[in-house]
């Protein structure tokens, strides 16, 4: 187990002040075996009505209403968590899905639902005949064939930070060569859509001292679904399997949903002067 200290401050900045609409916030981990919310602490400027709820997928949803004009808009979330990263998720993988293709029972068939659909168009056919290309032979281990995947996109697409908004789609990726995080984890969720399995994107946060890398930052990844050890994290932003450098907050099906601010404001877009994001990941006493 260890203890962590999360600091995420998140602050908009406006040349005047304007009104501020409601802010989507997803900040606040659920707990569960693998990670538990020790305390945390949420702070707005300007002062905002709070009101919490779950969405469709379980994620913990703050809605954020300020309550008066501002040129400032700050999201400031404090956590202290305990992880308990799985160091081999691997291990329990069922007999029968040992090698791909394999097919789920008929009720993880069900529930994955569209968490096995491809999710972008494919009308030539090129992303699918990519994918393929990473199927060796079949029958094919299948861990062997998902740490390929993760590994080949890194050696297809560099990394490269974007602070525009949205996300490229797998095709665009794959064309111009380099994308964000968030589009290494839409193409690994895509990829792995076309061999027929289960994907959601997770957002959360990556590294701090206490792992090896500083700074902390926000991060998006892959989770896929195979029977026995059920959602295996992949990173192919890192090239890395499980989730010992990763702190889960959101889990969803798109990027789109697991934006961790989203909101708006009135007014005119040259009353936009910039948006900054900080990330603080430090070992906390236990």
């Amino acid at each position: 187990m260890t203890r962590l200290t999360v600091h995420h401050r998140t602050r908009y900045r406006f040349r005047r002040p304007v009104a501020l609409g409601p802010h989507r916030l997803m900040i606040r981990p659920r707990d569960g075996h693998d990670l538990r919310v020790v305390s945390s602490s949420l702070t707005l400027t300007p002062t905002a009505q709070v009101r919490w709820a779950y969405d469709v997928f379980g994620n913990s949803i703050a809605t954020a209403t300020p309550l008066g004009p501002a040129d400032v808009l700050e999201v400031d979330s404090r956590l202290v968590i305990d992880r308990f990263p799985d160091p081999e998720p691997s291990r329990e993988i069922t007999d029968a899905a040992r090698t791909y293709p394999f097919r789920y029972d008929p009720d993880d068939f069900t529930d994955l639902g569209a968490l096995r659909e491809p999710q972008y168009p494919d009308p030539n056919g090129r992303f699918a005949a990519w994918t393929s290309d990473f199927i060796g032979a079949r029958p094919t281990p299948t861990l062997a064939l998902l740490a390929d995947l993760n590994a080949g996109i890194s050696s297809w697409v560099f990394y490269q930070s974007r602070d525009q908004e949205g996300t490229q789609s797998p095709l665009e990726t794959l064309d111009r060569g380099w994308g964000s995080c968030r589009d290494l984890a839409v193409l690994m969720a895509e990829a792995a859509r076309n061999l027929g399995l289960g994907a959601r994107i997770v957002s959360g946060y990556f590294g701090g001292p206490i792992f090896g890398f500083s700074p902390g930052s926000t991060h998006a990844w892959v989770e896929i679904f195979v029977p026995g050890p059920g959602w295996i994290a992949y990173d192919p932003t890192n090239r890395t399997i499980g989730d010992g450098a990763l702190i889960p907050v959101a889990r969803a099906r798109s990027i789109h949903q697991v934006v961790p601010v989203a909101g708006t404001f009135t007014g005119v877009s040259s009353d936009f002067l910039g948006l900054d994001v900080t990330v603080d990941v430090t070992a906390a006493p236990t």
